[in-house]
């Protein structure tokens, strides 16, 4: 195994991220709503204020620009396209984050729960407000909200969160959590630490190893280089140390 990273990438340029209620926002509508591709983020909704709210959250947590954008898109149900609003950003450090603290991969049906959000109260407030917006409600008849996915791994980790009952629905049908506006006093939430930036290294397998001779009958010199403080670079990516 040997130490890689797409060497490419490496220009780009990085983000501070900010945490706080707009980055937990961000990231809870984005695991209801959201889409995540190669290089950008977008969310694709009917509610004008939700987009609204999720530009601001964006770039309050990014510091990169983000609008609304007036779209039509295709209703199954009503036959016809539908006006709705779309959020968009060209970002592949953000979309490779937004993949990092799901787990790495963003589909919705096989994202987990991104934990970062745990780091303080006020952030995890905004995911559960973020994902209330996108996949649920508030009651109007009691304190509370109800969480909607088809992903019950996904529910399975966040309940463990709120100390909350959950029978995930068999079948794939869309499951269920009720989430009481009372749930701190359960006591389940503990802060966890995770790491805001983007994790940039990874490893890569060595399949084969191939000799390569070398046709001219000319001798060669090697020249041996002292990297100084650090014994190492990157050579198309790949991790490279100063030999003894």
């Amino acid at each position: 195994m040997l130490a890689w990273t797409h060497a490419r990438k490496l220009r780009r340029e990085r983000l501070t991220i900010k945490p706080g209620y707009d980055f937990g926002y961000m990231l809870g509508a984005n695991c209801a709503d959201g889409t995540v591709g190669k290089n950008y983020v977008s969310l694709v909704v009917n509610d004008k204020a939700f987009a609204a709210r999720f530009a601001r959250s964006l770039t309050a947590a990014t510091g990169l620009p983000a609008r609304l954008e007036a779209v039509t898109r295709p209703s199954g149900y009503l036959q016809r396209d539908v006006p709705g609003f779309r959020v968009r950003v060209v970002s592949s450090y953000l979309s490779d984050l937004m993949r990092q603290y799901v787990g790495g991969d963003a589909h919705h049906m096989r994202q987990r729960f991104p934990r970062v959000v745990l780091r303080d109260r006020e952030t995890f407030e905004g995911f559960l407000d973020g994902y209330t917006d996108g996949d649920g409600f508030r009651s109007k008849t009691w304190p509370g909200r109800l969480l909607v996915s088809a992903n019950a791994a996904f529910l399975s980790e966040l309940v463990q969160v709120v100390g909350a009952r959950f029978t995930p629905q068999s079948s794939g049908l869309a499951s269920h959590l009720v989430v009481v506006d009372s749930w701190p006093s359960r006591g389940t939430y503990k802060p966890e630490r995770h790491p805001l930036g983007l994790a940039e290294s990874a490893w890569t397998e060595v399949r084969e190893v191939r000799l390569r001779r070398a046709e001219s009958p000319k001798p060669f010199t090697l020249y041996s280089y002292r990297l100084d403080p650090y014994p190492g670079l990157l050579v198309n990516g790949h991790l490279a140390r100063q030999p003894w």
